[in-house]
């Protein structure tokens, strides 16, 4: 193995580590500092490294996460929509209710009266309804 390969696969290593974190951990603060220390590199080198590993900035990859969550829990539970909004890690409900709709392209309520989801193997489910990137939703 090369140098250079060396060091890819270890930077990437590094950035899985991070988005492992935050896949364990979306609902709870998370700021970069502390992303950034899980992936052992400054905090400038992680914004740039995580974008262009996954082709997303940090933050917007946990907020997608949390919208994720999100839509299902509004499907298949009868919580409020506000306690679905904390319970996924945003603390206000507007920021919650805007990128909602910025990601899926229909606001929580909407996503809600889509009704529950039909019965399918997980993997199915999760592939169909998952986001792919902010922007991408129709309007």
């Amino acid at each position: 193995m090369t140098g250079v390969s060396k060091a890819v696969e270890d930077t990437n290593r590094r950035m899985l580590r991070a988005r492992d974190a935050m896949d364990r951990a979306y609902a709870e603060p998370l700021d970069v500092p502390s992303l950034a220390r899980v992936a052992h590199v400054s905090e400038a080198h992680f914004i740039r490294t995580f974008r262009a590993t996954f082709g997303e900035t940090p933050h917007r990859y946990l907020q997608r996460r949390r919208v994720e969550r999100a839509m299902l829990m509004l499907r298949e539970t009868d919580r409020s929509v506000t306690e679905i909004c904390l319970a996924v890690g945003f603390t206000s409900l507007g920021t919650f209710s805007r990128t909602f709709r910025d990601v899926v392209g229909e606001s929580p309520t909407q996503h809600r009266a889509r009704g529950p989801l039909a019965i399918a193997p997980t993997c199915f489910t999760k592939a169909w309804v998952r986001p792919s990137s902010f922007g991408e939703a129709s309007t």
